[in-house]
């Protein structure tokens, strides 16, 4: 039968006068009284959300009577209208063609067209497991980026309209009904057999735009960009094909973080040699698509800590800790007292761990750290040794060392293991103050895969104050990750 808490391993500390610690084990199977800040946040602002999209017996977008469409806002849960199609995947070749229109946009809305996995656990932002459109909108119009996303969450594509991340965000797609035409079409043998994937977008009144005056870097982007340029190709990364994504669906479908609404339609699609012109209701698979709710897991709002009904990362009966952590919003940790650590000390964690779903600019910290600061992530403030878990949008989320000395002193590593969305792991972390030439180092393992930090010299003798071994959110701003812990064994002071 299953212990609530295992019993203490006494081990000696590494270095001549270092103290003695204790290897301390967590299964979670009832609340075990960790220390909370800022992990359960209630929103302010409880955003209600308003699907009502599907079959549309309006003409925005088409030749005739008939659409797909309506109102489509974005939020956590997710929601679609869409064909059920046979299973594609990145060694099938297929394509796509159609054309959409807008006549309404509210800031911070998002959709996304195309073929995409029914399977989405939701809070991802994009879809994982996608080929296809990826709309965002403010009030005055949309942006239009195609992307391929993996099973495993990795993305590769490239706006079709003109951006800049922070510098140049025009909003090009008119919200006023104009209508585009769009092509789409994947080859597995493209790019010298790794894939690749061909857009085309036009529309026969949106031929010109004027962005005025711009900067040198905006006006080149805006020349490589519709409607300037009408067709796009992307090569698929090495790796990603093998990677695979899984399509069963094609259609519309509410990106998946809480946001606005927008009155979009689609018309005469075209796709794996099926015609569908709306001209009556085609019947698609509908879900979520007409409702309406209130949405409390919006941007900032934390919600982790101990999960008592809930297994998603393994153990005999239900009990874990985790949950939904925001790289947005104030500071918030989940986590044991356990004395007061340091860097003369070797430190040894390990567990299972699931990430469920996570979006993209989305990360969040495992390991010790000090409770000292309450308004700054321990990453950023100093006095941190653990992992980090996040990535680029085209890695997904790595699982690599990361630590922070006292004198807020960072040292992390640019690459290791990869945390795939719904797959169990199991981890281990060792900080060895003696290894590295007595500079010490830190050691993870997921699975079979391993990163090592080494730190450099006189980082270790800037010390660090640990007295505190949990979880803890970032503050860059970005998306959610919903992770989950258990079977957890962690040093602790004696």
């Amino acid at each position: 039968m299953k212990q609530h808490l295992a019993c203490m391993t006494v081990l000696v500390g590494s270095l001549v006068g270092a103290e003695p610690v204790s290897v301390k084990t967590e299964t979670f199977d009832r609340d075990p009284g960790w220390e909370g800040h800022n992990n359960h946040i209630i929103p302010k602002n409880v955003l209600m959300v308003k699907q009502d999209f599907g079959f549309s017996p309006t003409n925005f977008a088409g030749k005739g009577a008939g659409e797909l469409g309506g109102r489509i806002q974005r939020s956590t849960t997710p929601a679609y209208y869409a064909k059920e199609i046979p299973v594609k995947t990145l060694n099938d070749s297929f394509s796509a063609s159609g054309s959409f229109a807008l006549t309404k946009s509210e800031g911070g809305a998002g959709v996304f067209f195309g073929f995409f996995n029914s399977n989405q656990p939701g809070g991802s932002g994009r879809p994982i497991g996608s080929l296809g459109l990826d709309f965002d909108f403010e009030g005055k119009g949309g942006r239009l980026a195609t992307r391929l996303i993996t099973n495993t969450n990795k993305s590769c594509g490239t706006f079709i309209t003109p951006y800049l991340p922070g510098k140049f965000r025009p909003t090009p797609i008119k919200n006023d009904g104009t209508r585009y035409h769009w092509t789409l079409s994947y080859e597995p043998q493209g790019a010298q057999g790794r894939g690749q994937f061909t857009f085309t977008m036009r529309s026969d009144t949106h031929t010109f735009e004027d962005y005025g005056a711009l900067p040198p870097a905006s006006e080149t982007e805006a020349q490589a960009r519709f409607p300037n340029t009408k067709k796009f190709v992307i090569e698929l990364p090495a790796g990603y094909k093998e990677e695979g994504a899984t399509f069963d669906r094609f259609g519309a479908l509410n990106m998946m973080k809480s946001g606005g609404a927008v009155m979009m339609y689609f018309d005469d699609v075209t796709f794996l040699e099926q015609d569908e012109d709306f001209t009556q209701d085609p019947g698609w698979t509908a879900s979520g698509n007409r409702t309406t709710y209130e949405d409390h897991e919006v941007v900032g709002a934390h919600n982790f800590g101990f999960s008592e009904k809930t297994q998603h990362a393994g153990g005999t009966k239900p009990g874990e800790v985790g949950g939904g952590l925001w790289r947005s919003g104030d500071y918030g940790y989940y986590a044991d007292r356990v004395g007061t650590l340091n860097l003369d000390q070797r430190l040894e964690a390990k567990g299972k761990v699931k990430l469920v779903t996570a979006g993209p600019d989305s990360d969040m910290h495992i390991g010790w750290f000090s409770s000292a600061t309450k308004d700054k992530s321990p990453d950023e403030a100093g006095n941190f040794v653990g992992i980090h878990v996040g990535g680029p949008t085209r890695i997904g989320h790595y699982f690599l060392p990361q630590f922070a000395s006292a004198t807020g002193t960072k040292g992390k590593v640019d690459s290791g293991p990869v945390l795939t969305p719904g797959k169990l792991f199991a981890w281990s972390l060792v900080y060895d103050p003696a290894a590295n030439h007595g500079m010490g180092e830190i050691h993870v393992t997921l699975g079979s895969a391993t990163a090592t930090l080494q730190l450099k010299p006189g980082q270790k003798q800037q010390g660090a104050t640990l007295d505190r071994f949990g979880l803890f959110t970032s503050q860059a701003g970005g998306q959610m990750v919903k992770i989950f812990l258990d079977d957890v064994s962690y040093t602790t002071a004696r």
